[in-house]
């Protein structure tokens, strides 16, 4: 028996570069899932928004849940430009599979926010939405990260063996015989674009700065000694983590700043790089917006050894909006979309919330 789901995946991350939005198909026939794209697009934040995302940490109570539904606005006008502008049918659409945008990761205290009311997306789009995708795993004592894992395993397989996903946080999965492990290897974009944007500049194209600086091995060392690095898997990172443990650790140092985007780098090639040698990984797929970090790209290939792969840039910039949208299949098909070998909950689980509009 044959499943098709259309499905909207909606991606926010840490990187607070922007919205992604991908239309694809997914199909599941005699256990095996394939997909294909209809269309992909970005819709970036303004700098009104990224400034509200990245203060939201401190926001009170009342203020979140003002932002949620504020969210919720945005996403929701920008999912309606993607269909009209497209001209796709609505009632093809299975559902709108949300990731929402993460505020809060604190597994170790059993919670993780992620806003973007998906009740108002629902009504506002007219829509079915799927989102909290991460909730049901930490109740389960999991880390709730990383999701992306399932969907490499089965939509990316025959590409590569290992996949590392360069966001605001690296992460890798990897296939060890018929486990799949997946974690937070280490900060991706997030340092690398809070320091260049200091000086108005929104990211380091091509890692033009970074390639300019020197290795600080002072730093390196600290940089690289700090505990998470030492804990086994499963594991994940929050921005929390990054502002409580990274950035100061930086700041102790009186760089300039393409001194401490060199350091930084070389420190994330270092981390990734020690997991994947560790692992005897022998392709490495990249995606997420550090696969276009050339010096970054280039650092990780001098300390792997193994190869790189860069796939389309479409890939590269819409791999997790695509997987979001299969783990929205997986739940509308109750099929687990949260494994528990890569997070460490209980069990294997399905996890998302679906709200339907009428």
């Amino acid at each position: 028996m044959s499943h098709c789901f259309s499905i909207i995946g909606l991606m926010s991350g840490t990187s607070l570069d922007g919205i992604d939005l991908s239309y694809c198909d997914y199909t599941y026939t005699s256990d095996q899932w394939s997909y294909s794209i209809r269309a992909t697009k970005s819709y970036t934040y303004t700098s009104y928004w990224q400034e509200k995302l990245k203060n939201a940490i401190h926001c009170s109570a009342l203020e979140l849940y003002q932002l949620d539904i504020e969210l919720a606005d945005l996403f929701s006008e920008t999912v309606l430009e993607f269909i009209s502008e497209f001209k796709f049918n609505t009632s093809e659409i299975s559902a709108l599979a949300s990731h929402g945008h993460t505020i809060f990761h604190q597994p170790e205290n059993e919670f993780t926010v992620q806003i973007g009311n998906g009740e108002r997306i629902a009504v506002k789009t007219n829509l079915i939405v799927i989102n909290d995708f991460r909730s049901k795993d930490v109740a389960l004592k999991g880390q709730g990260a990383p999701l992306v894992p399932i969907g490499d395993h089965h939509l990316f397989s025959t590409f590569a063996d290992g996949f590392l996903n360069i966001g605001g946080i690296s992460n890798i999965s990897f296939r060890t015989g018929t486990t799949i492990s997946a974690f937070d290897i280490c900060p991706g974009n997030l340092p690398l674009n809070y320091l260049i944007q200091k000086i108005g500049i929104p990211f380091d194209k091509n890692g033009e700065h970074a390639r300019k600086g020197n290795l600080n091995l002072t730093l390196l060392n600290e940089l690289n000694s700090l505990g998470f690095y030492s804990k086994l898997p499963p594991k994940s990172l929050g921005i929390e983590w990054i502002e409580a443990n990274f950035f100061p650790v930086i700041s102790k140092h009186e760089l300039s700043l393409s001194d401490q985007l060199c350091t930084i780098v070389e420190h994330i090639a270092i981390q990734i790089c020690k997991v994947s040698n560790e692992h005897h990984l022998q392709q490495l797929f990249i995606t997420g917006g550090g696969a276009f970090h050339t010096y970054l790209i280039e650092r990780i290939q001098h300390h792997f050894k193994g190869s790189v792969v860069i796939p389309s840039a479409q890939l590269i910039e819409f791999k997790e909006a695509i997987i979001f949208g299969f783990l929205g299949a997986c739940r509308l098909l109750l099929h687990p979309n949260c494994l528990s070998s890569v997070t460490g909950s209980i069990r294997d689980n399905c996890g998302g919330v679906i709200h339907i509009p009428n």
